[in-house]
């Protein structure tokens, strides 16, 4: 496995007529670069639009080089985000591949299986290439398959940060994310368990997640925050205001379902003429039109699939004006 990631270019793919073996290809032949003896890898499209939005990448907490459309890790696990996935090499095989591809930021959660997806990240990527920003979250418990509770207790929190660094085999974790304000627990009180982490050299940057832009100033009272990830897509904007929050603050947004989750898109149908226009799937469009919203999103598609995972990534090559981004966007509206 190489040591440095490339500035990638996401291929295209589609399901209109083409295979996704050959619709890869002509994506590649197009604009894309093999390396010669290794991996196919997609290197950074170049655009003459001078619009951050089209940037491809971002510096969390204005240090840490990301891609800009990053990998969900939490659908590897089991059934519910719970226990083992029934094909262990699979999830294996859709990590090293999602690292193939250029991504070089995985968003994880010690409530990911509990445990499990940790675990498998390490098993796949350790040692880890240069440049791969490993992101994961504490503060949300599992008692059981589809239950979820919040658990910011300063020490409880701090042992947290210690149990991940152990399964991924870290000595810091770079984008550490409080993963639910709990509303037991001052939230002054949970950030302060991570700032004392953060001074002890175990976390780099700290984030948030589902929150307002009022809890974010709070949040950012006690320690610098860099990154939020709230649900958001392109047909769920309940988030707007702490994405403009965001864009005015310097923050990275990462959106968590960002294409529907495992339900999909509602209405899909006002998106599927314009997909079919740009040779692309509803999902990758929706994708690309995430990327284009803002020049701080950065999206995390998650999959348990090495197929969907390339249509997933080959989504950043869509390039649209602008007035045919609003036309899919009042599309979207119609919805």
């Amino acid at each position: 496995m190489s040591d440095n990631f490339p500035e990638p270019r996401h291929e295209e793919s589609a399901g209109n007529g083409l295979t996704r073996r050959t619709f890869l290809g002509m994506t590649l032949a197009a604009g894309g670069t093999l390396l010669a003896g290794g991996s196919t890898k997609i290197l950074a499209a170049t655009s003459a639009s001078t619009s951050p939005s089209t940037s491809s990448t971002w510096r969390l907490g204005g240090d840490l080089l990301v891609h800009r459309l990053g990998f969900g890790a939490m659908r590897l696990t089991g059934e519910g985000i719970w226990g083992w996935p029934a094909d262990r090499n699979n999830a294996l095989k859709v990590l090293r591949r999602a690292v193939e591809l250029g991504v070089n930021l995985i968003d994880t959660a010690d409530a990911y299986g509990p445990e499990v997806d940790e675990l498998l990240i390490a098993e796949a990527l350790y040692p880890y290439p240069k440049g791969l920003v490993i992101a994961t979250k504490g503060g949300n418990t599992r008692p059981g398959p589809g239950q979820w509770v919040p658990n910011g207790r300063p020490e409880y929190l701090k042992g947290c940060v210690d149990k991940s660094l152990k399964r991924l085999r870290l000595e810091r974790i770079e984008l550490y994310q409080l993963h639910r304000i709990d509303p037991k627990v001052p939230l002054e009180e949970s950030l302060g368990a991570l700032k004392e982490m953060e001074g002890a050299g175990k976390i780099r940057h700290v984030g948030l997640s589902e929150v307002t832009p009022e809890e974010i100033a709070r949040a950012r009272k006690v320690l610098p925050i860099v990154s939020v990830q709230n649900q958001y897509n392109i047909n769920n904007r309940k988030w707007e205001r702490t994405l403009v929050y965001c864009k005015k603050e310097g923050l990275g947004f990462m959106p968590w379902s960002p294409i529907g989750g495992s339900r999909g898109l509602r209405e899909r149908e006002p998106l599927e003429a314009a997909a079919r226009d740009n040779h692309a799937t509803v999902a990758q469009l929706a994708l690309a039109w995430l990327l284009h919203r803002s020049p701080v999103m950065l999206p995390i598609p998650g999959t348990s699939s090495v197929a969907h995972l390339e249509e997933n990534v080959a989504a950043a090559t869509i390039s649209l004006t602008s007035a045919e981004w609003q036309k899919i966007d009042a599309l979207a509206n119609q919805a």
